[in-house]
């Protein structure tokens, strides 16, 4: 079988509910950062083969396959095919695979994965709750009902069971959200993201200026003002504060083949080494990174002390907690720039952003291996292993 390499990796700089991204149509975001893999990697564009697009809310701005869309919308020729595809919160990292996969088998040579969600302008939930009120049903099926008879599937009651399993408290939860944003004001303060940082033109208070730093990180976070915000259920331990942000981004990483590598110049920033995804309980839902990566490391004959660099998502505190006590791995190595309790969480763009940090944050360290995993609705989990060039 091929080998998938990773040439371009970048990113959009998060962008708050409501905030400096918030004029920005999600397809045009998407399509600045095809453009920018484009640039960087030094490709023709048009011999891009396919874009593989991440997105969990396809209505509205979303909708119509806003994979599609964004090729039109950038500077890709438009014989340039793309899709759009849906595994919710990992819905770019499977992207990634899909990607890797069609490199890796032979059928393409040169494929943008790519992840966009405008949680602003396409409210999370939005393309459920607008169905449901105009009375056109939900996703739930009696199928589903009778398999699970008055389950709610909630992300919010997950995190909630994995803090009670794992037995964290809300301080616990509350000083690892600290120190994402803790992390993430070192990173930015040390120009750690500037090399997968698309920068977009928005709005500022004197006119048009450049967005290039994450809006979300609280650069004067405390354990205070993080314990001072509302539980989200009164006898709960998850918070906003202790969760990951809402927020609007786009990110991609383009992968070509080596023969694809030879053939246009392109320089490796990293090599696709083991893709995994595994399903588990979609009620507890969000504890499958745990086991998706005992399973990722055994089909890599790896250990977790092989590994350089991890990207958890840290989607609810609880998360990361419990996959650092169950592989024992050294939290030293995990999201050593901070994570989505402090970046955001994009939704759809999420897989991809997650990978633009890895890479990078693997060269920059002068650091080989990297993981990258996070919890996905209805209880399914990806995992990317890869090894900087």
């Amino acid at each position: 079988m091929g080998e998938a390499y990773i040439v371009a990796a970048c990113r959009t700089a998060g962008g708050r509910k409501g905030g400096r991204l918030a004029g920005w149509h999600p397809v045009d975001m998407a399509a600045a950062v095809l453009d920018a893999a484009v640039e960087r990697s030094g490709i023709d564009p048009a011999a891009v083969d396919d874009v593989i697009m991440g997105c969990v809310s396809q209505g509205g701005e979303q909708g119509f396959q806003v994979g599609r869309n964004a090729v039109l919308a950038s500077k890709l020729p438009q014989h340039v095919p793309a899709v759009t595809v849906d595994r919710q919160c990992g819905s770019s990292q499977q992207s990634i695979h899909f990607a890797a996969q069609a490199v890796m088998s032979g059928t393409q040579d040169v494929v943008i994965a790519a992840g966009v969600e405008s949680m602003t302008r396409v409210p999370m939930g939005s393309t459920v709750m607008l169905f449901m009120k105009e009375g056109l049903g939900g996703p739930k099926s009696p199928g589903q009902e009778a398999k699970y008879p008055g389950i709610q599937f909630s992300q919010f009651i997950g995190a909630e069971m994995i803090a009670n399993k794992w037995g964290y408290d809300r301080e616990k939860l509350d000083r690892y959200a600290l120190a994402s944003h803790e992390r993430a004001i070192a990173a930015t303060q040390r120009g750690d993201f500037a090399d997968e940082i698309v920068a977009l033109e928005v709005d500022g208070p004197d006119g048009k200026e450049m967005h290039s730093r994450d809006e979300g990180i609280r650069f004067d976070a405390s354990y205070e003002g993080i314990a001072s915000v509302k539980l989200l259920s009164p006898d709960g331990v998850i918070s906003a504060a202790n969760a990951s942000q809402i927020c609007d981004g786009a990110s991609a990483v383009m992968i070509a083949s080596g023969q694809a590598v030879k053939a246009h110049g392109l320089t490796p920033l990293a090599r696709i080494h083991n893709l995994t995804v595994t399903a588990g309980d979609p009620v507890i839902m969000l504890e499958e990174p745990l086991y998706a990566t005992d399973r990722a490391l055994k089909r890599a004959g790896m250990s977790i002390g092989d590994i350089d660099l991890f990207e958890v998502n840290e989607a609810f505190a609880p998360v990361p907690l419990a996959w650092l006590e169950h592989t024992g791995a050294d939290p030293d190595r995990l999201n050593v720039n901070g994570g989505a309790i402090a970046l955001g969480h994009p939704l759809g763009a999420s897989g991809t952003k997650l990978m633009a940090t890895l890479v990078h944050a693997l060269r920059k360290r002068g650091k080989s291996w990297g993981l990258q995993t996070m919890c996905e609705g209805g209880g399914t989990a990806n995992v990317t292993i890869v090894e900087a060039l």
